[in-house]
């Protein structure tokens, strides 16, 4: 079979995944092999996948492999989440193209039109995932609207509230008037922007003075039910007690005292609007004033805006200024740097509201899940994220969990009446009407019952993920629960670290009594050229399929991870994904060249001998490393060892050495060839599914059930370290022997080697790899000085020179390196010398530096003799 001579990832990816998925290799059903589990961080259906979600599924793809590899019963749980504020941002953008809205729709055909978008994607982002290799268990793939998700989160609520955990109350709230909902804290993004602060002029109600305060939002004083001073503040001793008149609106309100307010603050003077910020509601709550509610919920203002009615609170700023100005009110404007409250999905600049909204005590169930994660029951890594968790656990506060939209899991909660407490929670209607006649009595309750409009916050559902995806919310005692639950490592990324990871762990204890998972791995955030994360919002991510088509899933793959240590971002550009695809293309012509090797049957030569015993040690010393960094979550780390051993240590050393002149091949020599090469196959495939795959397939004829996906993984052997350090050794004779032919522009020169040195270098490699003409062993060191010597590890040897070389290249390189060493033995004195460091610094790490010193002063004496030689 003739082989291409470029590595051709359109002809080959698609073939192998078909080939695994119809061999069902994915497929997972409890059994009793030990479990290895992963569940994907569910993406959002609002498009296609962007190139963190490649990073973050590679990582999963990987552990998904070796763990198969090594023997374990794998399931990898895909999935998606139904994000209803951000789902709900698209298709209300589709429908005002169509200029329709969802309350012209209606709900129903409204939530037809999100379901139809939510299939299409679904659909869209699993094939990406196929794809990029990812050997997910599609039978059990799941979907946080899914009926048997949904009922959870329904039961959910349901207990919760039962516990006197899930509450109702007028709260303030973050509102977001683009998306009509309130969203949480952590949903919010941070903007300093130059504005302007307004000093507005209160009349004192009956005098004829004023007082004056500073604001950002003049537009608010209509809702303004107080004037607050600091009772500290002398500069307001005689407004105690008095009332002001607020501009515009001529409402009379009081001058209250608190020592909330900051003096140094504008004049020392606040206006209280406690219906549009939180700092007002406490003070309203403390002094007992009226609360009066400005905005509509698109945040233009409702009728309590007088002649502001149904104007847009911007446009409402610059109107009142106007008249503020026009009534003598406005007594200066000054430029202002002060930060704004950003909806991180819309955009819009937030507002606080006071709603009626449900609440959860998340808090109560907290304790568990620190003693977890600071305890070490669940691991992290890196573990710097653990100081992040334990601080916000341990501020959690009540989680609103309500949110103004169509889209999700309705709360499940029935209204029969205009009361307060007129209602009932139940999983669906004919339980609450059940209920509702219970306490009523009223034959005609089931014309006035009505459900919540609202619906629960996306992370109410996302929270239960690693149980229900098992149905161990309504099915606790289930086969599928009992086998793979807790799920071994999470993948995902610090960016929601509190959202997600840290309420997962609360309700593994809640609900299961036990952690949700073994290990959190965070992997870095993708950011773009001008340090942005990227993310659907932004638009700012290239096109991952286009990606894959032009480098390969292989390429990005491992592009990808070689530039990601765990928890460092990586700024992404397309040389990552021409590194991967460049080792692609060298694993491909290494295995070209073996194949066009023509066997025979003779005997191995000296060189190969040395060269297959050499990788044999080196491929074990090389796997026992690899595995304690996968055992510590170090996958850059493993994939970096692995690509040093195929590229330099395989294919630039181990093939060059063994590389027949004439093209035939002793048939010892290539079995030890393919041996280690299906062997290095093994080890690359989690990380390189698809070129790997197909090498393994064309190296020997093979059958379905001995795909290198399902092959076992190399196991650890012992390896002698003295074979590696002999090889080492022999190596920076080489590389110093390389260095000295480029400087002089020749290589047909003897080496002189003592005698002594004879048993720490393997020769015949030395000879083979440096081409030089020869190597003598000399009994001492030659007495002429037409000659250049180099040491080695305190060893020195000598090669043979024609003066009419370029010496003088040779001699500006040794001064160079007298003058680099004396410089680098100054800093090292000087530290020597230093008495803070003697006195201080580890007796280990003084003793190295006194070893280091000696070392670079024995170098420089060689390197001055070594001058005076040559002049």
């Amino acid at each position: 079979m003739e082989l291409p001579i470029r590595y051709n990832h359109k002809l080959i990816e698609s073939k192998h995944y078909k080939q695994w998925i119809n061999a069902d290799y994915f497929s997972s059903k409890p059994d009793n092999r030990k479990p290895y589990v992963l569940v994907i961080p569910p993406p959002n259906i609002t498009g296609i996948l962007h190139i963190g979600h490649i990073l973050n599924n590679t990582v999963q793809d990987v552990l998904i492999r070796l763990a198969r590899m090594k023997g374990y019963n794998t399931c990898w749980i895909p999935g998606t989440d139904h994000a209803s504020i951000a789902t709900e941002a698209k298709i209300i953008y589709e429908l005002k193209k169509e200029n329709l809205s969802k309350e012209i729709l209606g709900r129903k055909l409204y939530l037809d039109r999100v379901w139809n978008w939510s299939n299409k994607y679904i659909k869209i982002i699993f094939d990406q995932l196929k794809k990029i290799g990812c050997s997910c268990d599609w039978k059990r793939s799941k979907f946080t609207m899914d009926k048997e998700l949904y009922q959870s989160v329904i039961k959910v609520f349901i207990e919760l509230y039962n516990k006197g955990l899930i509450y109702r109350k007028y709260g303030m709230v973050n509102w977001d008037p683009e998306a009509k909902t309130t969203i949480s804290d952590e949903e919010i993004i941070y903007e300093k922007r130059h504005d302007k602060l307004y000093y507005i002029k209160y009349k004192i109600d009956g005098e004829n003075d004023s007082i004056i305060i500073a604001t950002t939002r003049p537009e608010t004083i209509l809702g303004d039910t107080a004037i607050c001073i600091n009772p500290e503040d002398s500069r307001y001793t005689k407004y105690k007690g008095k009332r002001v008149i607020v501009p515009i609106v001529n409402r009379s309100v009081p001058i209250i005292e608190d020592k909330y307010v900051d003096i140094s603050f504008g004049t020392g003077c606040l206006k209280v609007t406690p219906a549009h910020d939180i700092n007002d509601k406490i003070l309203a709550d403390t002094h007992n004033l009226e609360i009066i509610d400005l905005f509509n919920e698109d945040a233009t203002f409702n009728k309590n805006g007088l002649h502001f009615y149904k104007k847009d609170r911007f446009e409402v700023r610059k109107e009142i200024i106007k008249e503020l100005k026009e009534i003598n009110s406005l007594f200066k404007v000054e430029n202002y740097l002060h930060t704004i409250r950003l909806s991180e999905r819309t955009k819009a600049i937030v507002e606080s509201r006071l709603l009626l909204q449900w609440f959860f005590k998340i808090k109560k169930l907290a304790k568990p899940a620190l003693d977890a994660v600071k305890y070490g029951e669940i691991k992290f890594y890196p573990e710097k994220y653990k100081k992040n968790y334990i601080h916000w656990i341990e501020n959690l506060s009540d989680w609103n969990i309500s949110r103004q939209l169509w889209w999700g899991h309705r709360i499940p909660v029935y209204y029969y009446g205009k009361r307060k407490n007129d209602f009932v929670v139940a999983e669906n209607f004919e339980e609450a009407l059940s209920k509702a006649s219970r306490i009523t009595n009223d034959p005609n309750i089931k014309n006035k019952l009505k459900q919540d409009s609202d619906v629960l916050d996306t992370w109410f559902s996302s929270w239960l993920w690693p149980i229900s995806v098992f149905d161990g919310i309504r099915n606790p005692n289930n086969k599928d629960i009992s086998y793979y639950y807790p799920i071994n490592v999470l993948v995902t990324a610090p960016d929601i670290l509190f959202f997600w990871v840290t309420r997962m762990i609360i309700s593994g204890y809640t609900f299961r009594k036990q952690k949700p998972f073994n290990t959190v791995y965070f992997t870095g955030l993708i950011k773009d050229n001008l340090g942005r994360k990227m993310s659907k919002s932004l638009g700012n991510y290239p096109d991952t399929i286009k990606l894959i088509n032009k480098y390969g899933a292989d390429s990005i793959r491992v592009g990808l991870l070689l530039n990601n240590n765990a928890g460092n971002d990586i700024c992404f550009n397309e040389s990552i994904c021409i590194q991967g695809r460049n080792f692609a293309n060298k694993i491909w012509n290494v295995f070209r060249l073996i194949k066009s090797w023509k066997i025979e049957y003779k005997m191995c030569d000296i060189y190969s001998n040395i060269a297959i015993k050499w990788f044999k040690h080196k491929f074990y010393f090389s796997l026992k490393r690899i595995d304690f960094f996968l055992k510590e979550y170090k996958i850059y780390n493993a994939l970096m060892l692995i690509y040093k051993l195929i590229w330099k240590d395989f294919c630039s050393l181990y093939i060059e050495i063994i590389k027949p002149i004439n093209n035939s091949i002793s048939i010892n020599i290539y079995f030890y060839t393919i041996k280690y090469f299906e062997y290095l196959l093994k080890i690359l495939h989690p990380y390189m599914p698809f070129i790997t795959e197909e090498i393994w397939q064309l190296l020997k004829k093979r059958s379905i059930n001995d795909a290198l996906i399902i092959t076992k993984f190399p196991i650890i052997k012992s390896y002698n370290i003295l074979i590696l350090n002999k090889f080492e050794n022999t190596l920076k004779i080489i590389e110093r022997l390389h260095s000295m032919q480029n400087i002089l522009k020749y290589n047909k020169f003897s080496l002189l080697i003592l005698k002594k040195n004879n048993n720490k270098y393997y020769y015949p490699i030395i000879r083979k790899l440096a081409y030089i003409y020869n190597i003598i062993f000399i009994q001492k060191k030659p007495s002429k000085n037409n000659f250049l010597s180099f040491i080695i590890d305190n060893d020195e040897f000598f090669i043979t020179i024609n003066y009419n070389l370029n010496i003088k290249n040779y001699k500006n390189k040794i001064q160079q390196k007298i003058i680099f060493y004396k410089n680098f033995l100054t800093l090292l004195r000087n530290k020597l010398f230093n008495t803070q460091f003697l006195l201080y610094a580890p007796k280990n790490i003084i003793d190295l530096e006194r070893k280091k010193e000696f070392d670079i002063s024995n170098k420089i004496l060689f390197l001055e003799e070594e001058l005076k030689r040559i002049n």
